[in-house]
């Protein structure tokens, strides 16, 4: 009678078949695992973006932003101190102004006793090592909620270049250290170059918003400025987020009107262009993992099916991957935190 035993069969551990290829070798340890890592983050890869408010001791959490928050002068300066000693290097500033504040040409963006430009001086004189970065865009001071001059639904490029110019050397003049254009009007780079040059700044850098797509993914960012388009959309100058080729227009235009670093925004959803603009240009580059991708990383923290830190340092890695020399990111501290303790 033949036995039906089912009981399974024993593995030969010791049979090998030969390869003189084995790429699991080269994952077999945690150490040698970091030697060949092919992509290394580190702190000084990141930026991180403030939003600023007037007052004194003042935390307002941000609702659609979780544990971020829009604060005064003085805590700025404290978490300008901290990303500092965590060797994040470079902070981008926001103002978020009240309503009164803001009118149609965006007269307040030129203030020298104004909200961006004072914070500006407190963090260069507490913290004089960090590099600041300042929004160059009409957004968060006009009474319109667009970038550039609104007239009769219209958006008027060329007028809104001397606005942005002027803008751009106000900020020079409080001790910025790079400005950052992020209307997409065409031949802003060149005007603001050319401003700058002429008032004295020419060591006054640009980070150039090159590929700015008018995206689902800001909602938040203007939730925490209250800088939303009061008519219309943005389309008509932020990119359509199908085109990919007229990313590579846009940032061979502001290479060639003088910008020094360029970036592209968003990061998740724009990998392909972060990879292609890598490919095709040697300017520095950065990408903007922004207030919408904060947000879903964020929430999926929360879940009990993903890792938090695992999730957020995958998504810094893949920019960094994509092409990414410098990443501005809400994450940015928290990041920085994981990679000194790891």
């Amino acid at each position: 009678m033949t036995s039906n035993d089912s009981s399974p069969k024993s593995t030969n551990v010791s049979k090998q078949i030969p390869m003189l290829s084995r790429p699991r070798r080269n994952r077999k340890s945690a150490s040698i695992r970091d030697m060949v890592r092919e992509t290394q983050l580190h702190p000084s890869d990141l930026i991180l973006p403030l939003f600023v408010i007037e007052g004194k001791h003042q935390k307002i959490e941000i609702e659609s932003m979780p544990d971020f928050f829009r604060l005064s002068r003085d805590l700025i300066v404290e978490e300008a101190k901290m990303a500092y000693r965590l060797g994040v290097p470079a902070l981008a500033l926001f103002p978020a102004l009240t309503g009164e504040s803001k009118d149609r040409l965006a007269t307040e963006s030129t203030n020298p006793d104004g909200l961006l430009q004072q914070t500006v001086k407190e963090v260069k004189s507490a913290v004089p090592e960090i590099t600041v970065i300042t929004d160059v865009a009409m957004d968060p001071y006009s009474s319109d909620g667009h970038d550039g001059l609104a007239e009769e639904g219209r958006i008027l490029n060329d007028p809104t270049l001397d606005i942005l110019a002027g803008m751009a050397v106000s900020q020079a003049e409080a001790g910025t250290d790079i400005v950052a254009p992020s209307d997409m009007m065409d031949g802003r780079i060149k005007h603001i170059r050319q401003a700058l040059d002429q008032n004295g700044f020419s060591e006054v850098s640009i980070l150039a918003y090159s590929a700015k797509y008018a995206s689902a993914f800001y909602g938040p960012f203007r939730d925490a400025l209250d800088s939303a388009p009061k008519h219309g959309d943005k389309k008509t100058y932020q990119m359509d987020p199908a085109n990919r080729q007229e990313a590579l227009r846009e940032v061979m235009a502001d290479v060639n009107q003088g910008a020094d670093i360029v970036m592209v925004k968003p990061a998740l959803a724009y990998l392909d262009v972060i990879a292609t603009a890598r490919e095709q240009f040697i300017s520095p580059l950065a990408a903007y993992n922004v207030s919408g991708e904060y947000l879903m990383a964020k929430l999926a923290a929360e879940t009990e099916w993903f890792d938090g830190q695992r999730i957020i340092t995958e998504i810094i890695t893949g920019i960094k991957r994509a092409g990414a020399d410098i990443i501005i990111s809400y994450h940015a501290k928290e990041v920085s935190k994981w990679l000194i303790e790891s």
